[in-house]
């Protein structure tokens, strides 16, 4: 159903800017552990080859009950037609996922002969669904001197409340809707390494919008009824600090998620602080895990790259593209997990997706495809890989995890 971002606000929003300004400070007041007391997201335990229901979660402090599945829609428009994508995401709808993922720069590559088409694809497909049957989370750019085609007047992108309007209003009008669900800032507006980069470098410190700002320019259209919900991705330990306290002291709008990398190749960036900060007994912020594939390259289909499965991947496709799988120990590892995989009857993608699905702190893992046979493999390795993954795999994991932690940086 289209809601109006007319001065009269929709009555869910309205409460929903309640709720999504209770929890201003990390949470010690409503203590839960990882695994809410939720017959949707209770821990089931099932043989591998048994199908079961997809598991939903809240996102964070939000009232937004996701899929422990999001589909990811990058490649539309550039790897994908408009027909692929619909066709993708009916599939993704009646499996039982119910979150999508776009951005204001897709699809990737990023480039401004094709920025937005992933947008309009999935635009046209809402004009067929009952919109409040799909959570919508898109997200801004961050600090860019090269995106400057995303503004109508502005050379270098920040995350200011000028960007941040501009942004959602045009991703409203190209996504067809009234109102996004969950609007995330892609990568921050200050320097932080990114994109493969592991060490910060204080000779790239610049100044920044300050985190008040930030939150300032979203609550404004928050208030408007045209955002439910903010999160942030690529984000830092400090980044997410500075977030929830700005929110404390300023009576603004809290995120509620973070997206950021994590797969079996690069899990320390989170693993180390950022998942005591996000805990539900902390702070609260719930993990959309993207990559869990590591681009792709933990599916094995990179380790021939003669094979037709590898040229036709992206990371062959796009020369230079996450560098960070391919040239580095990260080909030796996957190969080390293939054949953990095979020991036990799984296939590497059963592997790999049951692996992040398990993660306590993983809210939803973001899986991307080209076509409905990788979709449907992705989603069957959910519901049909043992849940849990048995005590004996996640040993060997962890023993291949101990002797080669994330190779991808190396």
């Amino acid at each position: 159903m289209a809601l109006t971002t007319s001065s009269a606000v929709p009555t869910f929003l309205c409460s929903n800017r309640k709720s999504a300004r209770l929890s201003l400070t990390c949470s010690p007041w409503r203590p839960r552990s990882w695994s809410r007391n939720s017959s949707a997201s209770m821990l089931v335990t099932a043989k591998h080859g048994q199908r079961n229901a997809i598991q939903y979660k809240n996102l964070g402090d939000s009232d937004l009950r996701i899929s422990e599945i999001t589909m990811g829609t990058m490649t539309f428009g550039e790897q994908n037609t408009e027909k692929e994508a619909h066709d993708m995401l009916n599939y993704a709808f009646e499996h039982g996922i119910n979150i999508l993922d776009t951005a204001e720069a897709y699809p990737v590559p990023v480039k401004k002969e094709t920025q937005g088409r992933t947008d309009l694809y999935i635009g046209s497909w809402l004009k067929s669904q009952s919109r409040d049957k799909v959570i919508i989370a898109t997200k801004v750019c961050g600090y860019s001197e090269r995106s400057g085609y995303l503004r109508e007047n502005s050379k270098v992108l920040r995350v200011d409340a000028a960007n941040i309007r501009e942004s959602v209003e045009k991703s409203l009008k190209r996504l067809n809707t009234d109102y996004i669900d969950l609007m995330q800032i892609h990568w921050p507006d200050r320097y932080v390494p990114l994109f493969g980069e592991f060490i910060f470098d204080p000779a790239k410190w610049r100044s920044s919008v300050p985190f008040m700002e930030q939150l300032k320019g979203f609550q404004e259209l928050i208030d408007e009824g045209k955002v439910r919900y903010i999160g942030v991705s690529n984000e830092t330990s400090y980044g997410v600090m500075e977030f929830v306290h700005a929110a404390r002291i300023g009576g603004l709008p809290k995120i509620v998620s973070i997206q950021n990398c994590y797969n079996l190749l690069t899990r320390c960036r989170f693993e180390v602080d950022l998942v005591e900060i996000c805990h539900p007994n902390n702070c609260n912020i719930g993990l959309l895990a993207f990559s869990p594939l590591g681009g792709g390259i933990l599916s094995g289909k990179y380790l021939d790259a003669h094979s037709e499965a590898a040229k036709k991947g992206r990371l062959n496709l796009f020369p230079g593209y996450m560098e960070r799988y391919t040239k580095s120990y990260a080909k030796e590892v996957t190969a080390m997990y293939v054949e953990l995989a095979k020991k036990h009857g799984l296939t590497p993608v059963q592997l790999a997706l049951g692996f992040a699905r398990d993660r306590p702190f993983v809210t939803s893992s973001i899986i991307g495809a080209t076509s409905i046979e990788q979709l449907e493999e992705d989603i069957g390795a959910f519901l049909t890989t043992e849940r849990p993954l048995s005590p004996e795999v996640m040993q060997e994991i962890n023993s291949v995890f101990k002797g080669h932690k994330d190779p991808a940086i190396d």
